[in-house]
């Protein structure tokens, strides 16, 4: 039984530093072509525009946005809070985001969202974030009409940007009727050309080498907040 609870509580520990790392990887990067176990959001044949409660948004359905990865001055950051790493099978709990105009930052949307299930203990772990605080969130396809009213047809930038939009576009897909094909940047990967040496490219890697404060991280606004001061740095040396 010793060693039983011993192997237990070694792969809840494993889980837990695989979920840390994942998220940031290049290897765990979640493209667009595997949400097809619901459906395919790229082979999905149009059907018309579609009109959201949100300002009137229309927007055709056709192909996702395009990877940009340079630097520009007016774009909305983006990170999301998740139950998990499958954008088809977990859930969006949390949804940061901050409007930058001329390089600076002029709005900033962040919602907790309700969910049907109990929190993994990891993820309340790493954010923070508990089942309490859930309960009082507005519903999935009330976030998301407000996101997208935020959001608008700016380009989307996070880190790891491909995940955040896996789980995004799916749920637009899936709840909404809605193919988000914003342009995106992928501050990752400009942090693995621009500073190549560094021994990994993770936020808090990269926060920590351009002293920026790391305090209060694994929550969609302050992941957001952190990721601006990153994009600026890389800019500075770009």
């Amino acid at each position: 039984m010793y060693n039983k609870y011993i192997f237990i509580n070694n792969n809840r520990r494993k889980k837990q530093k695989e979920l840390e790392n994942q998220k940031e990887s290049k290897d765990s990067q979640i493209s667009f072509d595997m949400l097809a176990g619901t459906q395919d959001i790229n082979k999905t044949k149009p059907k018309g525009n579609v009109i959201l409660k949100t300002g009137g948004i229309k927007k055709s359905q056709n192909e996702k946005g395009r990877n940009l990865n340079k630097f520009i001055d007016n774009y909305v950051l983006v990170d999301i809070e998740t139950t998990g790493l499958s954008p088809i099978y977990d859930d969006i709990i949390e949804i940061g985001a901050i409007k930058v105009e001329n390089n600076k930052v002029v709005g900033e949307y962040n919602q907790l969202i309700k969910t049907d299930r109990s929190l993994p203990p990891m993820i309340t772990e790493l954010t923070g974030i508990t089942d309490e605080m859930l309960a009082t969130g507005k519903m999935l396809e009330t976030v998301l009409e407000e996101f997208i009213g935020f959001v608008g047809d700016n380009v989307i930038i996070g880190h790891n940007i491909n995940f955040d939009l896996g789980f995004l576009c799916n749920k637009c897909k899936k709840y909404l009727n809605y193919n988000l094909n914003n342009d995106y940047i992928d501050t990752l990967y400009l942090a693995r050309k621009l500073v190549p040496n560094s021994y990994n490219h993770k936020l808090g890697t990269l926060a920590k080498l351009f002293n920026i404060s790391y305090e209060g991280a694994h929550r969609g606004l302050k992941d957001v907040e952190i990721t601006y001061e990153v994009y600026n740095k890389l800019r500075e040396i770009s």
